[in-house]
């Protein structure tokens, strides 16, 4: 069935095409646990008649008084499987290659699913009867077909798996029998019938509310999903979930605009050198021991790691999310991941030195890339000189400079902190004031 028109019913809006090949993905998986069940449902019964038929035969004759006979039952399940079977594999093929059943199937899988009730029906009226068979246990069977029904999470196709059952019974009840009894008049029983089949009815409207609301905490199941992915996508894989709770409450993380941030650019210091004693295994698995650390501590201080930069990283603080302390959040984090690499140091035989550059001020942040894919990124002069920042560790021997701007935001936490003076920078006309904190 449509997706599109299916949520336009409900009252759900279409937030993406990928959020439409989930929620459709997810429907066939609902669709194939029901035409297993049913084809489970259906094996278990007639293999209990089997069983029943060879070692009780009497008991069965007595059932049905008259001589019980497996053939009928067979003629009718065995093509009901082969059917069942056969649309189990084409939506395992639409699922596979993220396609939809079209409506007008669905509706004929209905009729001819909820048929097999019917000719289970027309079989026991014909061995036992159809008064007896009428009162029997086949008329419930159509309530197994109008439960599993809510599987489809449609409305309209549990209310139309209600009404065959429904006309279906009916005609079984009082036209059927005058095919098979001579004079047989069911005119007397007709409101009886009626109302037996309006049960099933008002069974399958039932079945199609349930749907409906299963329907409704799937869309609001598959959206939050969605939405955690369209921030991991933007934001990568490095946001602590925190950061992505904060961005889904605010919802304002599509927005391009100017931020005052902390930009800190961390770097490994000869790293590539030594890289290259080592086998590629190795280099991986020291580069992400130390990540990992590094990572949780910008989590937890509020930042986030907008881009790894092979054994460096660009981390921001204030953007995406704002932090009037930003520079001292940042400053804060940089003091715990110089002590956190001392105490990994300890013990290990690869002992690394990181480098660290931080400064304060206006970025555009926002939104690059192409219309397949896109990253949230910050623009501006401020990433421009952080980056410098921290490659002046390499001619200061240090391992943590500030800007003049940052310093002056961390009134409270100047400790260790030594001015290096005006300092010429790479890049830019004029000394810039400079200040070593490690």
């Amino acid at each position: 069935m449509s997706l599109v028109s299916s949520r336009r019913r409900s009252g759900a809006a279409t937030p993406s095409p990928d959020f439409d090949r989930a929620f459709a993905h997810e429907v066939l998986v609902t669709e194939t646990v029901r035409i297993k069940a049913l084809i489970i449902a259906s094996t278990v019964l007639v293999a209990i008649m089997t069983v029943m038929a060879v070692f009780f035969p009497h008991l069965m004759d007595e059932v049905w008084r008259s001589r019980f006979s497996l053939g009928a039952y067979y003629a009718a399940y065995l093509p009901f499987v082969i059917f069942e079977l056969m649309v189990l594999g084409s939506i395992r093929h639409r699922i596979a290659h993220g396609g939809d059943v079209p409506i007008l199937r669905r509706y004929l899988s209905v009729v001819i699913e909820t048929s097999l009730p019917t000719a289970a029906l027309a079989i026991h009226m014909s061995q036992m009867g159809p008064e007896r068979a009428l009162s029997f246990t086949i008329p419930l069977a159509y309530f197994i077909f109008i439960i599993l029904s809510t599987l489809r999470l449609d409305f309209f196709l549990s209310a139309f798996t209600g009404l065959v059952s429904a006309v279906e019974l009916f005609v079984m009840a009082t036209w059927y029998p005058t095919l098979i009894v001579p004079n047989y008049d069911a005119s007397h029983d007709y409101g009886f019938h009626l109302a037996r089949s309006l049960l099933l009815l008002a069974g399958g409207v039932i079945a199609g509310a349930v749907g409906v609301q299963l329907r409704r905490q799937f869309v609001a199941a598959i959206a939050a999903v969605s939405a955690r992915d369209s921030i991991t996508n933007l934001f990568g894989q490095h946001v602590s979930p925190q950061v992505v709770e904060r961005l889904l409450a605010e919802g304002g993380h599509d927005v391009t605009d100017t931020r005052d941030v902390a930009v800190m650019f961390v770097d490994i210091r000869g790293f590539t050198a030594a890289a290259r004693l080592r086998s590629p295994a190795a280099v991986v698995e020291r580069l992400d021991t130390a990540f990992a650390v590094l990572v949780e501590i910008v989590d937890r201080h509020g930042g986030i790691v907008n881009k790894f930069l092979g054994d460096g990283f660009l981390a921001l603080f204030g953007a995406p999310l704002a932090d009037r302390d930003a520079a001292q959040s940042a400053v804060t984090a940089a003091r715990e991941m110089l002590a956190a690499m001392t105490r990994q140091n300890e013990g290990s035989d690869w002992p690394l030195r990181i480098g660290i550059g931080i400064h304060r001020g206006e970025v555009v942040a926002g939104n690059v890339g192409s219309p397949r894919r896109k990253e949230y990124t910050v623009i501006g002069d401020t990433v421009n000189f952080a980056a410098r920042l921290e490659t002046l560790n390499k001619e200061f021997d240090s391992q943590l400079l500030v800007s003049g701007s940052v310093y002056d935001d961390i009134k409270n936490d100047r400790a260790g902190a030594v001015s290096l003076g005006e300092v010429a920078v790479r890049g830019y006309e004029t000394p810039l004031p400079v200040w070593r904190l490690a």
